[in-house]
């Protein structure tokens, strides 16, 4: 099969595989509360951490402790701000084997 405009770029590289790693997040804000439902459909264990930006500059920022969502598990993180939140993301991190 020779390469076409369409899969030239896309082809694997050898020796290279995806890793199956990451928990699937979603974050849900109403008004000043935040919460993120995280499930890992993957065999390795994910480090999740709830963060929250809040507005304005005075309203402290929140970083969850970061929590182990293992192989078939869900886990959930709620914070909130005073005033109105600006952003929230979850970061993750490979747990220690």
């Amino acid at each position: 099969m020779s390469d076409t405009p369409e899969t030239a770029g896309h082809a694997r590289v050898a020796g290279k595989e995806r890793e199956l790693f990451g928990a699937g997040c979603r974050i849900r804000v109403e008004g000043t509360r935040v919460s993120a439902s995280c499930h890992n459909p993957y065999p390795r264990a994910d480090l999740v951490a709830l963060h929250i930006e809040c507005d304005p500059w005075w309203d402290v920022d929140t970083d969850s402790t970061p929590a182990a969502v293992g192989p078939a598990e869900t886990l959930r993180m709620d914070g909130r701000c005073w005033k109105k939140v600006r952003t929230a993301w979850v970061s993750h991190r490979k747990a220690a084997v």
